[in-house]
């Protein structure tokens, strides 16, 4: 779902309140958990999942087209954990959907 349509759902789920504000709202929400993951902090969405940083190490790797082999520096990557809940309702529509093995 892309922002701007979240921002629509929870407009239609919730007409009282202006688009405006909704989009405001999400962008906070959004701003606020990239803010908690830049300091290195988790996050936890029950029911959704949680995200954490974690560090990589640097490491050898080889470019596929050419063969020769990278240096690659360390890095900071974002994780995330889906819940057992998401799991599950991804898991239950899996014949329905277009991914394959």
């Amino acid at each position: 779902m892309v922002k701007s349509e979240l921002v629509r759902v929870l407009n239609e789920k919730l007409p009282e309140l202006r688009e405006s504000d909704v989009e405001l709202a999400v962008n906070c929400m959004l701003e606020q958990m990239i803010a908690a993951l830049a300091i290195g902090e988790r996050i936890e969405v029950r029911g959704f999942g949680s995200f954490s940083v974690r560090q990589r190490p640097p490491r050898l790797a080889r470019n596929p087209k050419t063969g020769e082999t990278v240096n690659l520096p360390a890095k900071t990557a974002v994780h995330f954990k889906p819940g057992k809940e998401i799991r599950d309702r991804v898991d239950s529509t899996r014949d329905q959907s277009r991914i394959t093995d």
